[in-house]
């Protein structure tokens, strides 16, 4: 009855400096990732409206190597104008819902067959759950139910992560909290812009 999310929303991509310019002039395509660990499932991942956010993930990844991934040797970030369109809302019960849902049938699929359930799992010295093998093969497989099922697809997911060092003692805010957005749907991207930096002498509205 109610979607649910309206209009547009910015989103922003780390990425190198090339890539960024590539896609923007249209000399280079924005690909889907299908990595097994990622957080929303297979997509074109944006952090919701935090250029910032997104410019501190390529700064991280600058130099690192990355299986299928542009090395990131200048970091840069990549605006795009989001349609959210019918979104898996993780922000949202029923979505959330749906979610569990998916988790139940397949944990109970993969137990009658025998099989390991995959994880989400630390990166290194981390303490956050950076590689989501578990929450990925939960939404893809919520996807894959839906279309055997002939329902809509989603065509974006959107979900709120807890990351990062807590900001003080006992406080319930992380360093890296923010928001993220998976594209599914390619058409959802109205158009990719080169950030704009502020003009010091006007108020940011």
């Amino acid at each position: 009855m109610y979607p649910s999310k309206f209009g547009l929303i910015v989103g922003f991509h780390g990425c190198d400096l090339k890539v960024r310019n590539g896609i923007v002039s249209g000399k280079m395509p924005f690909n889907l990732s299908y990595n097994d660990y990622d957080w929303l499932g297979n997509g074109m991942y944006f952090w919701e409206n935090n250029r910032n956010r997104a410019l501190q993930f390529a700064t991280e990844l600058k130099g690192k190597v990355r299986i299928g991934k542009e090395v990131i040797k200048t970091p840069a970030v990549l605006g795009a104008i989001i349609d959210f369109g019918y979104c898996l809302d993780l922000l949202d019960e029923e979505f959330i819902r749906m979610v569990k849902d998916s988790y139940d049938i397949m944990a109970r699929s993969i137990s009658d067959n025998g099989l390991r359930l995959p994880e989400n799992k630390p990166l290194k010295d981390s303490k956050d759950l950076l590689i989501r093998r578990l929450d990925c093969a939960v939404i893809e497989n919520l996807h894959e139910e839906r279309k055997i099922n002939n329902l809509r697809s989603s065509d974006t997911a959107r979900g709120v992560f807890i990351e990062g060092r807590t900001l003080y003692p006992n406080a319930g805010f992380n360093e890296k909290n923010h928001i993220q957005i998976c594209v599914r749907n390619p058409n959802c991207i109205k158009g990719f812009f080169i950030p704009r930096e502020e003009n010091i002498h006007f108020v940011v509205p």
